[in-house]
């Protein structure tokens, strides 16, 4: 019989290196719940209900990775006084002295804690200097709310909003809970303004709501961290003693993995985020069925893509500056997109790929065949381009899912050196369960969205009941399928 301790709730309460708090975790339940009641006693009290839900992010925070909390506000305390300050400056060469400032800020605190030890190793390496590494432990989220600090502090330079005056609110923006370990990727202008508001969620917003987490819990719980630890797992750790067929079929199972984990989660944050009454962007639209790579990535972590858009290709002169340097700024866009997302030279040749094939599809649309090919909407144009932008997208994968370009070479060699179909049989006799997994997922990614929004409709008809006897089958579905090894989010490492 469970006897109730004062010293084991304490211990809940503290932070777990070994059992950080995500939307997955038990404890989350009863810490939403707690903090619901409270959000919804003050709701109508904007102040004290920024403020709670503040503390509440930053708890959630500090149990997701412990001290690293302490970042996230003096991030936030820097960037709310400089920002205040480049406003209030009348000359122009000091606002760019605050803009520098934050930048170089935020910058060089992201720089120090995920690529000092990768750049000691290239100084080791290249002149033959051993420095010993310095093993930093990299924050979570670190990635995503420097991002954010640097859209708001650039977009007040350039006069699109006005900083906000509240502190509270703007920590408020960097530290929202659902969205601060792994993105969406938010802007002040969207976000700091629905602070304002009154508290109202619609039943829609509900709804919406309810369907995008239970969607998302599915897609992360049970497609992805399946496939991942029944299959993915055990032909990337060990490439060499697989088949080339076993090396490609992992390199789409690792696709769908990718997909659902990431775009699950993030429909997670939204769904939370819509029963507060806030709305946070898409961040994915099946982005699978693109035809072109450009398509593409204004599918794939739209929030991500459309930063270095605007912030680093825009600012490195875009497509105004002649053809040739508009290829040079696309390339080096996505070569420190896949930099952003880790110190490895596999990120590196993942962005580099991915910058060169988009400077490809832009030097193939300015020849007339391609754009009469293209604009003629033909099926085989259509499947032809789909079919070659999701091999590419998954050959892509295949750098930023190994763990060393070795392991990534293995797997490459495998797949076309190494490729067989004997032993077939018995390949789908051991992964059936996998191979449905994958088919599962590929088929809810591949329904046209005309189709989801019909069915989106149709659900959002349904009655409470409808939606209490829907939770109760997932919770028998993870039941069934859930691992006993818990799978942490793919993004939470960048």
């Amino acid at each position: 019989m469970y006897q109730f301790s004062w010293e084991a709730l304490g211990k809940e309460l503290l932070y777990n290196p070994e059992n950080p708090l995500l939307f997955n975790s038990g404890f989350f339940v009863f810490f939403f719940v707690a903090f619901m009641i409270l959000y919804f006693i003050f709701r109508n009290h904007f102040r004290i209900r920024a403020s709670i839900l503040s503390f509440f992010s930053l708890y959630f925070f500090y149990k997701a990775s412990g001290s690293f909390v302490i970042l996230v506000l003096i991030s936030a305390t820097v960037d709310f006084l400089l920002s205040n300050a480049l406003y209030k400056s009348r000359k122009q060469l000091h606002k760019k002295l605050f803009l520098i400032i934050s930048i170089v800020f935020n910058l060089g605190m992201l720089f120090y804690f995920k690529y000092t030890d990768f750049f000691i190793s290239l100084t080791n390496h290249f002149l033959n200097k051993p420095l010993n590494p310095l093993h930093i432990l990299l924050p979570i989220g670190i990635s995503f709310y420097t991002f954010e600090n640097i859209s708001y502090v650039v977009d007040v330079y350039k006069k699109e909003i006005e900083p906000e005056k509240s502190f509270i609110n703007y920590l408020l923006f960097l530290s929202f809970f659902p969205k601060l370990v792994m993105g969406p990727i938010v802007r002040a202008k969207d976000f700091i303004p629905q602070l304002k508001k009154p508290y109202f969620v619609s039943n829609e917003y509900l709804q919406r709501g309810f369907y995008l987490i239970i969607s998302g819990l599915f897609k992360k719980l049970i497609i992805s961290d399946y496939i991942t630890l029944n299959f993915v797992n055990f032909v990337y750790d060990t490439p060499n003693l697989h088949t080339g067929l076993e090396c490609l079929l992992a390199t789409y199972a690792y696709a769908i993995v990718i997909y659902c984990d990431f775009s699950g989660y993030s429909e997670i944050a939204i769904g939370i985020a819509l029963w507060l009454g806030i709305e946070i962007p898409a961040n994915f639209r099946t982005p699978y069925q693109s035809t072109s790579i450009q398509e593409f990535w204004r599918r794939w972590h739209i929030s991500l893509s459309s930063w270095l858009r605007d912030y680093l290709y825009i600012s490195l002169g875009g497509n105004r500056k002649g053809t040739l340097k508009t290829y040079v700024n696309l390339f080096i866009t996505m070569l420190l997109g896949g930099f952003w997302h880790g110190a490895s030279w596999n990120f590196i040749i993942w962005g580099a790929l991915h910058g060169w094939v988009l400077g490809m599809h832009k030097y193939l649309t300015g020849f007339d065949f391609y754009k009469k090919w293209h604009f003629s909407k033909s099926k085989i144009y259509t499947l032809l381009s789909g079919i070659f932008t999701f091999h590419f997208v998954c050959f892509c994968w295949i750098f930023f899912r190994a763990e060393t370009i070795n392991k990534a070479q293995i797997i490459i060699r495998q797949i076309f050196l190494n490729f067989t179909l004997f032993g077939v049989e018995k390949f789908i006799a051991n992964y059936k369960n996998v191979l449905l997994m994958m088919s599962l997922g590929y088929i809810l990614h591949l329904i046209p969205s005309k189709f989801s929004f019909n069915e989106w409709k149709w659900v959002k008809e349904k009655p409470v009941f409808f939606y209490v006897l829907f939770f109760i089958l997932f919770l028998i579905a993870y039941s069934q399928l859930k691992s006993a090894e818990s799978v942490m989010p793919i993004y939470l490492q960048f």
